[in-house]
This record gives C-alpha cells, structure tokens and sequence, in this order.
C-alpha cells in the first residue's frame, strides 16, 4: 500500500518531466514518424519503470510549495533537454556528413522526404543518417543515455537549477568533437572530390574545346559511389563506436 499517493505523483512527475524532456529531443524517439501519443506513453512507462530507483533520492525533494514545484519542473526539463540535445547533435552531424559526401561526389539529385523529419533531403543523406542512427539503435544508445540520466540525478540534483554555463559548454564541446569526426569521416570523398575536380580542370586546360563538365560527371559520380560502396560500412560503424565519447560528460 502505498504510505502517500500525493508524495508518490509528485516524484513520477518530476521524473517524467527529466525523460520526458530527453525523449522530446533524442534522435529517433523524436522522429516525426512516431506520433505523439506514443511518444508520450514511451515517455510515461520509461519514468515508471526508473521511480522505484529514484524514490528515495527524489522523494524527500519534492515537498514544497507551488513556487519550489515550478523550479523542479523548469529545472528538470533543462536538464532533459540537455541530455537529449547531445545525441540530437551527433546524429545531425552525420546529416552534415551525408550533405558533404553528396557535393563531393556530384550526386546533385533534387531532395526528397527526409526518411526521419518532416523535410527534404539528399538520397545519400537519408542512406547515411538512417544506417547511422539504425546502428546506433542495435548498439542500444538509448540505455546508454537512460542510464546516464539516472546517474545524473547524483550529479544534478532535483531541486537545484542546474548551472547554464556548463550546459552550454556541454553542448558547444558536443559540436566542436562532432565536427571534428565528421569532418574525418567524410574526408575521404572530399579529398576524392578534390583530386578529381583538380585534374579535370588540368584537362581542360589542356583541351579548352572539350567540354568537360558534361564528360566528367559520370566518372565524377561513377567513382564516388564506388568509394562509398566500399567505405559506407565503416563509416558508420566508426560513428556508433565513437558514440560513448561524445556521450560521457
């Protein structure tokens, strides 16, 4: 039986307001191919199933008065956001990635729907991003950040407003190592891209009656989807591996 119902919705409340706020923003849970509704049962059952972890921490925070409760709810939901942006960016990353591979190979296909988000995108784009974030899944990403928000709760206590120049300084170091790894992923196609684009602009200074533009982008194409035939698997793998990296804040 339970001693106080009240004290019990409070702390579910204020756990749900932290996953729910992660889960909003978290690659994949956040899709717009997943309605809301199911989001928001995701949400509810993940913050039911961590309350008898986190009852005893939470519950002897959550006694106060409306103006304390108003707090907890802003500060655990920044605190969500945060957890949730992380990933969010590293996967964007990859979208940059994608976007990159496809200039340098030529592949200038008109864009079309996004596989994950309600807008267009490059053919090679989704192919990256997808592949990505589907071993990102079989990896179980998402334990690793659950987990990481209940071992925030000794980090981040509830109750406290959580410090807005180390969130920033989170999500800035996130996009600064992603850049850096992207950029490392698709280097290859850039510096194929590059070479090619380099000798093809020797050749029509040799010939200037030749167009080339025309001849050239078939093999332009040709050799880069051969590169990423070859190159797609460990790209993405190294992209899943390097995940726990960025993650460990």
């Amino acid at each position: 039986m339970i001693a106080d119902p009240q004290g019990t919705v409070l702390v579910l409340f204020a756990i749900f307001c932290r996953i729910g706020a992660c889960i909003m923003t978290l690659p994949g849970f956040s899709s717009a191919r997943i309605s809301t509704t199911i989001r928001f049962f995701l949400a509810f059952a993940v913050s039911l199933a961590m309350t008898p972890l986190l009852f005893d921490t939470i519950y002897p925070r959550v006694s106060g008065t409306a103006a304390s409760l108003v707090g907890v709810i802003v500060s655990e939901l920044l605190i969500g956001l945060m957890y949730g942006l992380v990933p969010r960016l590293y996967v964007l990353g990859l979208q940059f990635a994608g976007s990159a591979v496809s200039m340098a190979i030529g592949l200038n296909t008109p864009g079309a729907m996004d596989v994950l988000e309600d807008s267009s995108e490059n053919q090679m784009t989704n192919l990256i991003s997808f592949g990505g974030l589907l071993v990102l899944f079989m990896l179980d990403f998402h334990h690793v950040v659950f987990r990481a928000l209940v071992d925030s709760y000794a980090v981040m206590p509830l109750g406290g407003m959580p410090d807005s120049q180390k969130m920033l300084i989170t999500l800035t170091d996130t996009l600064s190592q992603t850049f850096m790894l992207m950029l490392r992923l698709a280097s290859p196609f850039l510096i194929f891209g590059l070479m090619f684009n380099f000798a093809v602009g020797l050749v029509n200074k040799l010939a200037p009656q030749v167009p080339v533009f025309y001849i050239s982008t078939p093999y332009l194409l040709m050799g880069g989807l051969l590169l990423v035939y070859f190159t797609i698997g460990a790209m993405v793998m190294q992209f899943a591996q390097y995940f726990p990296m960025i993650f460990n804040f």
